[in-house]
C-alpha cells in the first residue's frame, strides 16, 4: 500500500457514466486516498468523439488543485485512452492502472481491435448513428446480474450515453506512455489484455469477480489499485 496519500483520477468507460465507479472512489477515499471522479459522458455524443473529449478532460482537470501524487485509473474502454489523457496533463501523471481495460492501441480502432461479428452485432443494433445503451448490447441485460444495488443500478443504466457508431472507427491518438504502469483484472474477457500487462513487466492483480465490481463490490477493487500502485511507487 502506498505510505502516502495518492490523488487517483477515475475515468469511467465512454459507454458508461461516473455512477459506474462512484463507489470505488468512495472506498479508495475510505483507505485515506482521495479520489477524483469526472463526468465526461457529454463529450462522448458528438464527433470526432476524440477530440472532443479529450479537450473535455482536460478543461475539466484544470480547474481541480491536485496535490501529491496523481494517477490515473481508467476502466474498461478508458484504458486505451490513459496515454492520451497523462498526455493533456503534461508532467502531473505519475503512473496509469488499467482497470478490467484495454491496453493502448495508438493510431488504431475500436473497430480494429476487436473480433469482427462484435462491431457487426453493434452496427446491426445501431440507430441513426448512434449505439444503444452499453447495457442493451447484451440479451439478457448484464447489470441486473452486477449490481445489486437497485438505486444505483438504476443511475448506471441512465447514465450510459449512446455514443456515435462512428467512435468504434475513429483512430486512437497517437499517443504513447514510458511510464509506470500497472493493471488490475476483474473479468475472464480482459485476460489477454492482463496476461500482456505482465509480460511487460507491469505489477498485475487479478480479482476473480465481475467488469462491474467497481460499482458492485468495489473495496477488493481499491484493495488491489493500491496494492499495485504501491509497487508503483516503491519502483518509481
Amino acid at each position: 500500500m502506498p505510505a502516502s496519500p495518492i490523488t487517483a483520477v477515475l475515468v469511467h468507460s465512454p459507454f458508461l457514466g461516473p455512477a459506474s465507479l462512484r463507489p470505488l472512489a468512495d472506498a479508495l477515499a475510505a483507505h485515506g486516498h482521495p479520489a477524483l471522479l469526472l463526468d465526461l459522458r457529454p463529450s462522448v455524443v458528438a464527433t470526432p468523439v476524440h477530440q472532443v473529449l479529450l479537450g473535455a478532460f482536460a478543461d475539466a482537470m484544470s480547474e481541480e488543485e491536485l496535490g501529491g501524487e496523481v494517477v490515473l485509473v481508467g476502466h474498461s474502454g478508458a484504458g486505451p485512452l490513459l496515454p492520451a489523457f497523462a498526455d493533456v496533463l503534461e508532467d502531473t501523471v505519475t503512473g496509469l492502472v488499467f482497470l478490467d481495460a484495454g491496453l493502448p492501441t495508438p493510431g488504431r480502432s475500436w473497430r480494429d481491435t476487436v473480433p469482427a461479428e462484435l462491431y457487426s452485432h453493434l452496427r446491426a443494433l445501431s440507430r441513426e448513428g448512434r449505439l444503444p445503451r452499453w447495457q442493451r448490447w447484451f440479451d439478457p441485460d448484464p447489470l441486473a446480474e452486477l449490481v445489486a444495488d437497485e438505486e444505483l443500478r438504476a443511475e448506471i443504466a441512465d447514465e450510459a450515453p449512446e455514443v456515435p457508431i462512428a467512435f468504434l472507427k475513429e483512430p486512437r491518438p497517437e499517443v504513447s506512455w514510458s511510464g509506470p504502469a500497472g493493471y488490475v483484472l476483474l473479468s475472464q474477457a480482459y485476460e489477454a489484455d492482463a496476461d500482456e500487462a505482465a509480460g511487460l513487466g507491469w505489477p498485475v492483480r487479478r480479482i476473480p469477480s465481475h467488469h462491474l465490481a467497481p460499482a458492485g463490490d468495489p473495496l477488493p477493487v481499491a484493495t488491489a489499485i493500491l496494492e499495485v500502485l504501491g509497487e508503483l511507487l516503491r519502483a518509481g
